[in-house]
């Protein structure tokens, strides 16, 4: 990975844009990044780290340091962009971080959100390609070319050397935190909680095995019960070994002593169901002598109460045989009945019918009524010439009545019509004048519109002059509190950096070693240095209050910006607003806006008047041609009208000649003698079926009389009284048939020989004989239940040992798997007694990457030291610790071995500055080989003396071979004459800027 050029704008201590040309740097092999303290070293690398992962190195990332300068002016955006060479891939990457922004529109400030750009030069076109503008795609592609994280990158191409030096005094713990993020070991790390979960996980399998088998255990020594009482159960914990073959014994022991029980409680039932038998053989004979004594006794009762109802029985007969002889007289009874009822049907029908007729024929026969029928019905006939006539006069009459109507209709449109033209010469010229009005109203509501929208403007203007005229008192109040703090702030700045310039002798003085030269004279000899005296000022404070000074300037400035733009504004305001007060231009305002609603209003009505007056026009001319037509229909309907009247008096003398003066019409009168004739017809009807029921019921009569005679009863009403319905014959019958039945068995049951030996035989004693069976029968119940219960534990005791066996058999493998997998974790994890060194498996990886990285950073560190220094790695355990991480370094001139930490400050420099490199290479090769072309090495170059540190940089230098470019961020001044290549930060009160100098002169950014 080569860096070709970075951009930086507004970044950090940078205000500006400013330009680091990394190919012209890198022409050289080694370049110097110098600078005062506080300029900006350290702000370059981080806008390179932030240009290829998006946030800084972790310790300022993660303190949450702004990222934009204050030095920037309002407008410029913060950016960041670098172009480097990855592999054979030329990218561009460009970032801006989020920031605050002026809104567009309004006042006051929003944020912008981070954006991102990654583009690719195309050697084949010579252009570049846009590839993404997403922050995920972007930190993923160039995570994967460049094959390191940005924890990686910053420890490996950013060379913290106080990382290192703390990194050769570490503990193996420090060590291994360090190495395990450069090299993603976590996977072994990985693999140690894994081996410990599977074996947590096959210890609790294990120990649920045992603990269902205990589980077992105490459900058999339950379902035992007083078998088991002298045998307790195992007493044993859950993963100790033998608890199976314990519990296994156990139960074998339970099950025979349980079988055994069950053949001594089989035995018993056996004696007491023999007991049982017998019993119940002496209860049955006791049950049926009294079962035969207590028949013998119903009997007994049954008799007596026959002989009881005797009398009742005899009077059912009785009333039985009159009926049956009552069933001859059933017929002749029933026809008189009927006879009867059709007598009095035709009686009642005889006078309704006569009701209806005139009294004259009230009391008339047949015959009269038939021939007064053929009289009416000759009568109806001669009718039918009327007919005719009256159709026609009705014809006449409805045409008469239609010309009336038509009349009066024409004669209140006539009316109707009078009374419009009447009035058109009034309505014609108020159509014209609301015309002419809407037309001057729409040219008046113009005017106004224009006149509102210049009014609105103004109060617009108005409302906004009297806003800014309060900003424009706060700002300038802000202002003038601004610059008060700002002159005081400077004048603090330029007091403190007198006094210190004052005293800077004593603060020379301090930074004097003995034995060391002077920075000011050279002499190693300090006999008189001078003292600090009262109201000594040091550099952090004179820091301090430039730094307030600047922030109060820049405050001011800001309270300036402000102030002039809100009397801007307010200029302006003022002029559109021509000095009239808000309340008046609101009233101003209101009254246009009312007085062009109404305009509008007028205006919206031109269009209705046009149609209304055209309208009225064509009404006029319609309304005259009516009036003409109606004029000529009515002279026309009284012509008409004279010729009906003459024909309806002829019609009319016509009908009554035929009616013969009668009232009413024609249909009238037929329908009056139709009416008449039916109820001649059914009067003569009704006549002869009374007649005929009367000879009816005569016959019925005598034919009754006879019948009850011969049956053998004085009257038929004796007869019909003796009569049964079919309900009281069959309630009869069944009484003198339950009687006899109920007789018969009685006769039976008494004449049973066993019935009667009963009777004889004293009564039965059942109760001693119920009481022994009952005794016999709990017997045998309670050894049942015993023999149930016996069984129950033999079945309970043989599944349960089922069970236990089968988890025995399955808990077998398990605890193998569970020491084969112990064992694993103890070896990974260090805890095992195989594990002489107590080495993790993740120590273990490492600590072979700290080995290559020993080898690596040898090869430079005997360079460094002229052969007189080695770094190994050392899997020594130290004290309790665990081993595996231990680093020592040999010293050629004594040939011992001895830990890092007791090299010296310069011995540590190098010692440290040989590890990254040697580091850089070996996480190279792990990342995936990608080529580092461009290294940072950042401080530590003051503790080295004159002859070590041209060693150093020899060993530097000859990286060139491997065309690397190594940068050194130092401000050690020796280092300035030592390399000709330099990038210097230079700070200034509007920020940080940087200069490139090479052997022929300086270059600005």
């Amino acid at each position: 990975m080569r860096l070709h050029r970075l951009t930086v704008t507004g970044f950090g201590p940078f205000g500006g844009t400013q330009t680091v040309d990394f190919d012209a740097l890198s022409e050289a092999g080694l370049f110097l990044l110098h600078g005062p303290t506080g300029a900006g070293k350290t702000s370059v690398l981080d806008a390179v780290c932030y240009a290829l992962y998006g946030a800084v190195p972790g310790a300022r990332q993660a303190a949450g340091i702004p990222l934009r300068s204050d030095h920037t002016p309002a407008g410029t955006s913060t950016e960041v962009l670098l172009d480097l060479t990855v592999g054979d891939r030329r990218l561009e990457i460009t970032r801006r971080p989020a920031q605050q922004r002026r809104k567009r529109n309004g006042s006051g400030f929003t944020t912008e959100r981070a954006q991102s750009w990654l583009r690719e030069y195309r050697p084949g076109t010579g252009r570049w390609t846009d590839l993404s503008r997403s922050h995920q795609e972007i930190g993923k592609e160039i995570e994967a070319v460049v094959g390191m994280s940005r924890e990686q990158f910053c420890q490996v191409v950013l060379l913290p050397q106080g990382d290192f030096a703390r990194f050769l005094r570490a503990d193996a713990e420090a060590r291994g935190k360090l190495l395990g993020k450069l090299f993603d070991t976590a996977r072994f790390q990985k693999v140690e909680e894994r081996l410990a979960e599977l074996r947590k996980s096959a210890q609790r399998q294990v120990e649920s095995g045992d603990e269902r088998l205990l589980a077992l255990a105490h459900r058999m020594a339950q379902a035992a019960g007083p078998v088991a009482a002298d045998r307790p159960t195992p007493d044993a914990r859950p993963g100790e070994p033998g608890l199976a073959e314990a519990v296994l014994g156990w139960a074998a022991v339970a099950r025979a002593a349980a079988r055994e029980q069950l053949a001594d409680t089989e035995a018993g039932l056996a004696r007491v169901e023999d007991g049982q038998a017998e019993a119940r053989d002496a209860l049955d004979g006791v049950r049926e002598l009294a079962e035969a004594q207590r028949r013998h006794a119903e009997a007994q009762r049954r008799r007596a109460e026959l002989d009881t109802r005797r009398p009742e029985y005899e009077a059912w007969q009785a009333r039985l045989d009159r009926g049956r002889k009552a069933e001859r007289v059933a017929g002749p009874l029933a026809l008189r009945e009927e006879a009867e009822q059709e007598h009095r049907a035709a009686r009642a029908a005889r006078d309704r019918a006569a009701a209806m007729l005139p009294a004259s024929l009230a009391d008339a026969g047949q015959e009269r009524l038939t021939a007064r029928e053929r009289e009416a019905r000759q009568e109806l006939a001669a009718l039918e010439g009327a007919r005719g006539a009256e159709r026609r006069a009705a014809e006449l009459d409805r045409e008469r009545a239609e010309l009336d109507r038509e009349a009066r209709a024409d004669e209140e449109a006539l009316r109707e019509t009078a009374d419009w033209l009447d009035g058109w010469e009034t309505t014609r010229p108020e159509l014209n004048r609301r015309i002419e009005e809407a037309q001057e109203a729409a040219t008046r509501a113009e005017q106004l519109a224009g006149r509102l929208e210049a009014t609105g403007r103004r109060l617009t203007a108005a409302r906004r002059r009297d806003q800014l005229t309060a900003r424009a008192e706060t700002a300038h109040q802000r202002l003038t509190e601004a610059r008060e703090r700002a002159a005081g702030a400077k004048e603090t700045w330029l007091d403190l950096r007198e006094r210190r310039l004052r005293s800077i002798a004593a603060e020379l003085a301090g930074r004097l070693a003995a034995g060391e030269p002077c920075a000011v004279c050279g002499s190693p000899d300090h006999p008189a240095p001078a003292r600090p005296g009262d109201g000594h000022v040091d550099r952090a404070a004179e820091d301090v209050a430039y730094t307030v000074h600047t922030e109060a300037d820049a405050a001011r400035s800001a309270a300036e910006q402000e102030t002039a733009v809100v009397q801007e504004a307010l200029t302006a305001a003022r002029a559109e607003a021509d000095d009239q007060p808000v309340a008046v231009l609101t009233a101003e305002m209101a009254e246009l806006e009312r007085g062009l609603a109404q305009a509008r209003r007028l205006a919206g009505g031109a269009h209705a008047a046009r149609e209304a007056l055209a309208a009225a026009e064509r009404e006029h001319d319609q309304r005259l041609g009516d009036r003409r037509d109606t004029e000529r229909r009515a002279a026309a309907r009284t012509s008409r009208r004279e010729s009906l009247d003459e024909q309806r008096a002829l019609l009319g003398a016509e009908l009554a000649r035929l009616l013969g003066g009668a009232a009413g019409g024609v249909a009238e009168r037929a329908a009056a003698l139709e009416a008449h004739i039916a109820r001649l017809a059914e009067a003569a009807e009704t006549v002869r079926a009374l007649e005929q029921s009367a000879r009816r019921l005569k016959e019925a009569d005598a034919r009754l009389g006879d019948a009850a005679y011969r049956a053998g009863f004085d009257t038929p009403a004796a007869a019909k009284d003796a009569l049964l319905t079919d309900e009281q014959h069959r309630e009869l019958q069944r009484r003198l048939d339950a009687w006899g039945a109920e007789a018969a068995a009685v006769a039976d049951r008494l004449a049973e020989p066993d019935i009667r030996a009963a009777a004889a035989r004293p009564p039965a004693g059942t109760a001693a004989a119920e009481a022994a069976y009952t005794a016999a029968e709990r017997a045998v119940r309670e050894a049942a239940a015993t023999l149930a219960a016996h069984r129950d534990r033999v079945t309970e005791l043989a599944r349960l040992s089922t069970e236990a066996a089968t988890e025995a058999g399955r808990l077998g493998p398990l605890r193998e798997e569970y020491e084969r997998v112990a064992r694993l974790a103890g070896l990974a994890a260090g805890t095992s007694a195989d594990n002489q060194r107590k080495m993790r498996l993740e120590s273990y990886v490492l600590a072979a990457r700290l080995e290559q990285v020993a080898a690596a950073a040898t090869a430079r560190l005997q360079r460094m030291s002229a052969g007189r220094y080695t770094l190994v790695h050392s899997d020594a355990r130290s004290g309790t610790k665990r081993a595996g991480l231990g680093l020592h370094v040999v010293d050629a001139w004594t040939g011992a071995e001895r830990d890092t930490a007791t090299l010296s400050g310069g011995e540590t420099f190098f010692a440290s500055l040989a590890l990254a490199l040697g580091l850089a290479d070996v996480v190279t090769d792990e990342a995936g080989g990608v080529r580092l072309d461009t290294l940072f090495i950042d401080e530590g170059f003051g503790s080295l003396d004159d002859q070590t540190l041209d060693e150093v940089l020899d060993v530097l230098d000859s990286l060139r071979e491997r065309d690397r470019s190594v940068g050194i961020v130092s401000h050690v001044a020796d280092l300035r004459r030592r390399v000709p290549v330099q990038l210097e930060v230079v700070k200034g009160r509007s920020g940080s800027t940087v200069r490139l100098r090479t052997g022929a002169g300086a270059l600005g950014g």
